[in-house]
């Protein structure tokens, strides 16, 4: 599939329908209630009039940023839209940037890990869902 004409925008309420269904289809992801999402700075792919993607970070302080969650709709997956999704973080926040992911998840692992992120730790019981544990990663521009 062609991602050329991907775009990457601010989220709106108007896209919680498509983010909620992105986010029932990945249960890889944190599974928050999606109208939270836009107390942050949420960002959304979207092909067409088609949300394909989301992400939504905050900042913690001067120089810190969390990237909260990040899920692609499964049909648009190995596209390298998760990986443009965080590249818009990392641009756009510079300094550290920390995420914590389930250990289980080794797609998105190997994502972090090619864009220069590291374990930092892990965070034991961290998913309330599961009680799988997380690994803490960080990427410092």
């Amino acid at each position: 599939m062609d991602t050329d004409d991907l775009v990457l925008r601010p989220g709106s309420a108007d896209d919680l329908p498509a983010i909620t269904r992105i986010q029932d289809a990945s249960p890889e992801a944190a599974h928050w209630n999606v109208r939270e999402y836009l107390e942050y700075d949420l960002v959304v792919a979207a092909r067409g009039a088609h949300v394909v993607g989301f992400a939504v970070a905050r900042s913690l302080a001067e120089g810190e940023t969390e990237l909260l969650n990040l899920a692609v709709d499964p049909a648009w997956r190995r596209q390298g839209i998760g990986r443009r999704l965080v590249l818009h973080y990392i641009w756009k926040y510079r300094g550290a940037l920390w995420l914590e992911v389930r250990r289980s998840n080794a797609g998105a692992r190997k994502l972090y890990e090619s864009l220069a992120f590291s374990e930092h730790g892990e965070r034991r019981g961290y998913y309330s869902d599961s009680r799988e544990s997380a690994i803490v990663m960080n990427f410092h521009s």
